[in-house]
């Protein structure tokens, strides 16, 4: 049975975030069992926590402010472009870190980006000022995503749970099927509809998009040469796959159904599976209470609710062990398939 915490203000978001980065920044420079740190906060902590300590955070009253999110958000998003550069400079780079350290802070960085660079800009992109949004755009494009910022806003929540979204998963459908269809048919979809925007327009954010990618990999070939780009590139698959995985599980089977005049339904809180584990959630900027926030995208992360059992589908398990067993479809589709039957509806 799990019991209720209060709602977690701005700092837990900040400390639980926050806090592999230096332990993964003192692995880069000290190695040793340093470069573990990092890696096994984000693995085995997370996972011990989310068990041992079995709370749900309560829901931020209705209208609740939170000023210090967006700060919280640019100070992810900026250390996230330091970050990377720095990485992969001394990853790949001729420094005296054995091949075991450099394989650990490279998944250890990896998952970090994954879960709360990729949140973070995730809140960046659905905010209005343009400061903002930029800043997340940057983050989506240093990782060789830049399109997300195209295809989620103008795709994925308009067409979720239905087969014009490439990034709702479809029953029985295996993730690595799933993520090279999600993938390019989001770059094509949204590109699609950023021309839409700009008709005759030659330029567009897909502009920015690609020469931003080909731009950072420039930097990591002056950081490191072919390795830096290598390992650069590298980072940033495990990044997107990260992405790929939250997209997957998130919206795993479930479709809207059309109306008598042929529209889609409303997007609704079934529409999105839900976790309840507080640490995790607080990792990912409460990325696992995802009904709340296709219902309310521009909500700030601390105010998303969590849906009632009966309103919305829910996890058994927090949302990176989720994506974890999703790396095994079998194991996935089993144990998946009978929680799914209770919402399933036929587009």
């Amino acid at each position: 049975m799990r019991r209720t915490l209060p709602p977690l203000p701005v700092a837990a978001f900040a400390v639980v975030a926050l806090a592999p980065l230096p332990l993964l920044v003192a692995g880069l420079v000290q190695g040793g069992w340093l470069a573990l740190a990092g890696l096994g906060y984000m693995t085995v902590l997370v996972m011990l926590i989310d068990q041992v300590i079995p709370l749900v955070a309560a829901d931020a009253p209705e209208g609740a402010e939170f000023p210090a999110g967006d700060a919280l958000l640019v100070l992810l998003g900026g250390l996230h472009l330091a970050a990377l550069p720095l990485a992969v400079w001394l990853i790949a780079g001729p420094g005296g870190l054995a091949l075991w350290e450099r394989l650990a802070l490279f998944l250890g960085f990896g998952l970090w980006f994954g879960q709360v660079s990729v949140p973070a800009a995730h809140e960046l992109i659905h905010r209005r000022a343009r400061g903002l949004f930029g800043l997340g755009v940057a983050v989506y494009v240093s990782l060789l995503f830049g399109h997300h910022a195209s295809a989620h806003r103008l795709v994925h929540h308009r067409h979720v749970g239905s087969a014009a979204d490439p990034n709702t998963a479809r029953a029985g459908e295996g993730f690595y099927r799933f993520a090279l269809r999600a993938w390019s048919g989001s770059f094509r979809a949204g590109w699609l509809a950023e021309r839409a925007l700009r008709p005759g327009q030659r330029i567009t954010p897909y502009t920015v998009y690609v020469l931003g990618a080909a731009g950072v990999l420039g930097l990591a070939f002056v950081l490191a040469g072919w390795v830096g780009v290598a390992v650069w590139a590298g980072l940033a698959v495990h990044a997107q796959l990260q992405l790929l995985l939250s997209d997957y599980v998130q919206h795993y089977g479930l479709s809207r159904a059309r109306r008598t005049d042929g529209r889609l339904e409303p997007v609704g809180p079934r529409h999105s599976w839900n976790a309840r584990a507080w640490f995790s959630s607080a990792l990912m900027l409460n990325a696992p209470r995802h009904s709340d926030h296709h219902a309310h995208p521009a909500r700030p992360y601390p105010a998303l609710r969590l849906p009632a059992p009966e309103e919305a589908p829910m996890l058994p398990w927090p949302l990176p062990v989720a994506c974890s067993i999703a790396l095994v479809p079998p194991l996935w589709k089993s144990l998946v398939r009978p929680r799914l039957a209770a919402w399933r509806t036929e587009a």
